[in-house]
């Protein structure tokens, strides 16, 4: 019969053996093992059972603070003899039998688990994270100072920055984008600029030129580059298809390699660095609509809706009178620096990513886990490059919450901003009033997480 020892904890030296094919772990009374002690347990964080092959395995039941497999944040997985689990401050060895032998020490499994991939490097690391569920408090309200709602705008341009991403921003004029992007920038204390694109504009209006300056000392002639708004730590490029594709294309480098070549030298841009372009939904005549390849270069396309009623009340009552909301800074550009290497940091399960592979095929009309309706209305569907942003957003989204564990929810969760511009519908859609984000809803309903086969 299997069991689990306490390896560290509450219970240590203690021996719990399986009297049924399925126990639960958690805070509440009804679980087989209860950790009432322990703040960092949920009522109910794990589940471990015998699948219908016999095999052993473990679920988390989405968890506050995840559940750890050999210092891997999993959702699903199977158990092997002398696995190590942690739950909370907790530390369990997995037994096939109830006898607990030598194997089962930790000094003998201590080369196992340090051979195993780790979730963070340091305390630091993990302090970070669990502080930024307090941080995204502070954040909303001293951005709810200046802005009214839209709390899942935010709440996706703050995914889309410690991801490392860029984002383009659709909506309406009127909507606070412009607004919405300086309060953010001003609460995680970061430079901003913004350019206002023009038919006229020229890429050296935005990376800068080189200008012929006299030296006041020794009377030489010389070329000194003045840096243009790019050389900052937040960017709005606003209404960005209002320039011809040249100077749309200045942005290209700087946002892939973070540096900006002119001439003969190649300047750096500080970090931490974001692109955050709005375009217009409505108006597009006279406009330059990004082509595939640079829209692909945007992790998120975010969707500024109009506020719901009380909350454009509360915009139109706020903004006609005296006001002197300013929003004070919760954290610096130094602590987003350290959480874009966090979310770098943080594992994902084979499950969640098989997952997030299947939901991008499936948006391919030629790909075999493509439904029928993909077939039906789409052209052309997402890249590799949709599911590697899935992934980073799902880990951003889980470090927000200041949770070590990605599941398959945070990847639903990213799939609307992250796929609905890079599903292109064709003609049927269109006629019958079919968009990507009609598609993106069906997709979520028809692919299914992946089940225990998917670690064979």
């Amino acid at each position: 019969m299997a069991g689990l020892l306490v390896l560290k904890g509450q219970f240590e030296g203690q021996v719990f053996e399986f009297a049924d094919n399925e126990i639960m772990i958690g805070r509440d009374e009804d679980c087989a093992i209860t950790l009432q002690d322990d703040p960092n347990v949920s009522r109910h964080h794990t589940r471990i059972f015998r699948n219908d092959e016999g095999l052993w395995c473990l679920a988390d039941l989405d968890s506050a603070n995840g559940t750890i497999l050999n210092e891997v944040a999993v959702s699903t997985a199977p158990l092997q003899h002398n696995d190590v689990i942690g739950i909370g401050e907790t530390t369990f060895a997995f037994q096939e039998t109830a006898e607990v032998d030598a194997e089962a020490t930790p000094d003998a499994i201590e080369e196992r688990v340090e051979s195993s991939p780790k979730i963070m490097t340091t305390d630091e690391d993990l302090k970070l994270v669990k502080q930024m569920r307090q941080s995204m408090d502070a954040i909303r309200k001293e951005v709810g100072k200046v802005i009214i709602g839209q709390q899942d705008v935010l709440n996706e341009i703050l995914m889309c920055i410690i991801a490392g991403g860029h984002a383009l921003l659709i909506g309406l004029p009127g909507l606070a984008k412009t607004l919405t992007v300086n309060t953010i920038a001003r609460v995680l204390d970061m430079k901003f600029k913004r350019i206002q694109f023009t038919p006229d504009l020229m890429p050296s209006d935005i990376t800068g030129t080189e200008v012929l300056e006299t030296d006041k000392t020794t009377q030489q002639k010389e070329f000194r580059f003045m840096q243009g708004p790019i050389f900052c730590n937040m960017l709005l490029a606003d209404e960005i298809n209002r320039t011809p594709p040249k100077t749309q294309a200045a942005l290209l480098e700087a946002m892939q390699e973070k540096q900006v070549s002119v001439g003969k030298e190649v300047y750096t841009l500080d970090k931490p660095f974001f692109v955050l372009a709005t375009q217009n939904p409505i108006e597009q005549e006279g406009t330059y609509p990004l082509p595939e390849a640079q829209l692909d270069r945007f992790m998120f396309n975010i969707f500024v809706d109009y506020p719901q009623l009380d909350e454009e009340i509360e915009v139109i009552t706020r903004t006609t009178m005296a006001s002197d909301a300013e929003p004070q800074v919760v954290i610096d550009k130094q602590a987003v620096i350290h959480l874009q290497q966090v979310v770098r940091k943080i594992p994902v399960s084979r499950h969640v990513i098989s997952y997030a592979v299947k939901l991008v095929r499936a948006t391919r009309p030629g790909d075999e886990f493509a439904p029928e309706f993909t077939k039906k209305y789409v052209s052309t569907g997402a890249g590799p490059r949709a599911g590697q942003f899935l992934i980073l957003a799902a880990k951003a989204r889980a470090v927000l919450e200041g949770r070590i564990h990605v599941s398959c929810n945070d990847v639903r969760q990213a799939a609307f901003p992250v796929l609905r511009h890079r599903i292109l519908t064709n003609f049927s859609a269109d006629s019958e009033g079919i968009n990507s984000i009609d598609i993106v809803k069906r997709l979520i309903d028809e692919i299914k997480e992946p089940g225990e086969e998917s670690y064979a």
